[in-house]
């Protein structure tokens, strides 16, 4: 039989795992495709952003103008250009007033509503215009992309709204907030200095910038396109990421928690079903669980009778590869596409400097972003599913192998009932991620803007939808964490008569364990678990602690990056 072997495919995780961005070189623009920890350094970290020194692109970038600026010379019919817009396209505009047809695009479009956006997905955004600008198709002048630039680099950020955009020619009313912005178009676009709300002609001001007017072609080629749903989905790919990494920790705890077995991982299994996640899943789980003292160690094929207990886990335990194989290999997926969709040209239409031509398309439809997105909120969901199973077995006396009921701490009150709360807030979350999986794609408007935008990817809304639930899933693993926190210390009890986990855990967890610890402020001890009695800690404050910290890449998304940097070296020296 002609299988994959185990270690080959293991290598490969090394692709996926995604490690923390923290360089300090620039971000060159037009040198090489963007990353993803490209985007998330400018993003959020502040990294500089240069364009490209070669002198060709810079030089196609020009052409790309020159080019629309003899095409509205010679009366050539181009939508957009010389014509007007989506349902409106027939009819021409004159040469005289080109350039004001581009210049009123975005005042029209100033209608977005709801909640601002984060700025990291507009920073990011506006990273990846300049990036789909530079290929030179799109007829833009270097001097907006260079503005661009120096608003990243400078900290200001255009204010953008998170409702607007139906995906289908690209984001129009997001992107068109970030031009009027960059324009300095009216003091009713207002940006993010640094920290401080300004509008746009003082923002521009305060950087020696003056105002500028939109030529021929250039308000199309920067609303025109996918960048804003694309920027939030690569903010969304990155946080998927790391709390996938997490959750694997949080199952770790729970398997340790239940005295689970390390046998259903090994190698043999996974190799006879050689999914690229389902061996990433199981290979994870190996190196979390090596070295504890709270499982049964069983790689070498024993198999005991356990009393009352089967003599395997229960699937949530022993199918936990094969539950996240799918759910790995579709992350990976949509990170591919995301990747493409950030290093692609977007608007409408392209220019062929080479061929001195022009081609109307449609690379603004943002169906891979808005596809992506739904699959991977349905992914989150699978998450929280798996999860709360593990819950569940935890509290109920009949599955956990000796635990107390509801994980109760001090049982010789007979007041405490442990974390039967928790388990409810958790079960309040768990289908709200469940239900956000649902599809917004299918579900467009077919009639928008005359008939012709008739297909739509609604991009935006799910990559929106998708950053909520990431948002969620925060809340319900911070709870997941607590229940295993409180489980490994009532297991070491049964096994080493204390309730100080870190002595007992697997040295991958252990470094999870403790850095809850340090987040909630209660460091381990060896006369009673993380919850003793109910009324000695306010389980709410212990949730919000823990959500902000894995929100801020704290300590606890520290030391996930540890096991996975720790895991990667293993797997490359084996």
């Amino acid at each position: 039989m002609n299988v994959v072997s185990f270690q080959e495919t293991v290598t490969v995780t090394q692709k996926f795992n995604q490690k923390q961005p923290s360089s300090n070189e620039i971000v060159v623009i037009g040198d090489a495709p963007l990353t993803l920890t490209d985007v998330i350094n400018v993003a959020r970290h502040g990294k500089q952003v240069s364009l490209t020194i070669q002198e060709d692109i810079l030089q196609r970038v020009e052409a790309s103008c020159n080019y629309i600026a003899d095409a509205v010379k010679s009366g050539k019919p181009i939508y957009g250009v010389t014509s007007g817009f989506g349902g409106m396209a027939h009819i021409a505009i004159a040469p005289e007033q080109a350039a004001e047809l581009q210049n009123n695009l975005i005042w029209y479009h100033k209608a977005g509503t709801g909640k601002k956006l984060p700025l990291a997905d507009v920073r990011a955004a506006m990273l990846l215009r300049v990036n789909s600008h530079i290929y030179g198709a799109s007829g833009i002048r270097l001097e907006i992309l260079k503005r661009i630039v120096t608003f990243l680099n400078a900290g200001v950020t255009p204010h953008v709204y998170e409702f607007g955009s139906i995906g289908a020619s690209g984001d129009l009313v997001p992107l068109s907030y970030i031009t009027g912005a960059l324009l300095g178009l009216d003091s009713r676009y207002t940006v993010d200095f640094d920290g401080e709300t300004v509008d746009a002609p003082t923002a521009l001001a305060r950087l020696g910038l003056e105002a500028m007017e939109l030529l021929p072609k250039e308000g199309l080629a920067m609303m025109n396109g996918t960048s804003v749903m694309t920027a939030i989905a690569a903010n969304c790919i990155y946080d998927t990421k790391v709390l996938l990494s997490l959750s694997m920790g949080v199952h770790a705890l729970a398997i340790q928690g239940l005295y689970g077995t390390n046998q259903s991982f090994h190698p043999f299994i996974h190799e006879h079903k050689p999914h690229f996640g389902q061996i990433w899943a199981a290979d994870e789980m190996l190196s979390l669980l090596e070295g504890s003292e709270l499982i049964r160690n069983e790689l070498d094929g024993s198999h005991d009778y356990r009393g009352l207990q089967p003599i395997q886990d229960r699937y949530s335990l022993r199918c936990l590869a094969q539950y996240l194989g799918p759910i790995v290999d579709g992350i990976e997926q949509i990170s591919g596409q995301v990747e493409v969709e950030m290093n692609s040209v977007t608007d409408n239409p392209l220019i062929d400097v080479e061929n001195q031509a022009s081609y109307h398309g449609g690379n603004f439809l943002g169906q891979y972003i808005g596809t992506g997105m739904d699959s991977l909120r349905y992914y989150l969901g699978l998450l929280a599913k798996h999860l709360d199973t593990q819950i569940a077995l935890l509290v109920a006396p009949e599955f956990n192998n000796g635990l107390s009921p509801s994980l109760t701490g001090n049982t010789g009150n007979p007041v405490n009932m442990g974390l039967k709360g928790l388990q409810i807030v958790g079960n309040s979350i768990m289908p709200l991620l469940t239900f956000y999986g649902n599809s917004i794609a299918d579900r467009f408007p077919t009639h928008a803007e005359q008939f012709n935008q008739n297909i739509n990817s609604q991009g935006f809304a799910s990559a929106n939808l998708a950053r909520d639930s990431l948002d969620i899933f925060r809340q319900y693993l911070a709870i997941s964490l607590m229940f295993g926190i409180q489980a490994v210390d009532l297991r070491t009890y049964l096994i080493a008569q204390h309730y100080d986990a870190s002595v007992c855990l697997s040295p991958q967890t252990r470094k999870l364990y403790l850095a809850v610890r340090e987040v909630i402020g209660e460091p381990p001890s060896i006369d009673k678990p993380y919850i003793w009695n109910d009324r000695e800690q306010p389980l709410d404050e212990h949730i919000a602690k823990i959500v902000a910290d894995i929100k801020a890449e704290g300590v606890i998304v520290q030391a996930i990056n540890q096991q996975l940097s720790d895991s990667n070296v293993a797997s490359s020296n084996e």
